[in-house]
């Protein structure tokens, strides 16, 4: 380290500013589209285990036991190099090939592996933090629900749903930040996320320490974004929907 220069420019110009941006990107629609997968398998698996069926409840608590206690790096190379050959060649080949619709290009392989694997992992700590805002709702509500008539799925979604979200939020939000952290895994599967390209961008001019303080401030800049939005739209969310319950 004796005489090394700190050099800024080198990681925020030129070709590496490029890869930072792409990583940036990339980060973010893995981030995106895995929490939109794995809230939906959350609100499913938390479906299943408020259900009366015991297969359906062995069922949630057999995947959220899997997935919950497996590392994510080896699920992300299950399903890349495990599960993606055995798809018919037909398929394999059209997702290696470049699609653009609207102007946007189509996600490739390694994207698509990332967010399946991403999402179906995060999707088994969102469920159980669910499921502990559900335990908060009083006995009750559910009670008062089914004498009105409402089926179960129309109980959950209508009224214990939105309570145990309000219960949950703060804890729901650690989740999504750590999905966004945990994309950085992704890079294991030459997904080109931020880590990936800082690493690349190491590798390319060797200026480690710059390379590495801006990929880590930028994820530090990415988690407040994230976590200062999903608290505002909580905070606006649940204030609409007391004040509507009110009126």
């Amino acid at each position: 380290m004796n005489g090394y220069q700190l050099d800024w420019w080198a990681v925020l110009s030129g070709q590496p500013r490029e890869w930072l941006l792409s990583g940036i990107w990339m980060t973010f629609r893995l981030t995106v589209f895995s929490s939109l997968l794995a809230t939906v398998i959350a609100v499913i698996l938390l479906a299943m285990r408020l259900t009366t069926s015991r297969l359906l409840q062995g069922i949630a608590a057999s995947y959220i036991t899997v997935f919950r206690n497996t590392p994510l790096a080896v699920q992300f190379l299950f399903w890349y190099f495990g599960v993606i050959p055995l798809l018919p060649e037909v398929w394999r080949d059209w997702l290696n090939e470049t699609h653009i619709y609207a102007g946007f290009t189509f996600p490739s392989m390694e994207l698509i592996a990332g967010i399946w694997g991403l999402g179906l992992f995060s999707a088994a700590f969102i469920a159980e933090e669910l499921r502990a805002g559900v335990r908060a709702v009083s006995a009750g509500q559910f009670e008062a629900a089914r004498s009105q008539g409402l089926s179960a799925w129309q109980t959950l979604r209508y009224v214990i749903l939105p309570q145990a979200l309000a219960n949950s939020w703060q804890p729901l939000i650690g989740q999504y930040l750590n999905l966004m952290k945990n994309s950085t895994l992704a890079m294991s599967i030459a997904v080109a996320e931020l880590c990936y390209q800082v690493n690349q961008i190491e590798s390319y001019n060797l200026h480690a320490i710059e390379a590495f303080a801006v990929g880590s401030l930028i994820y530090l800049l990415l988690g407040l974004f994230l976590s200062s939005s999903l608290d505002a739209f909580g905070r606006i969310i649940f204030k609409y929907k007391r004040s509507h319950s009110h009126g």
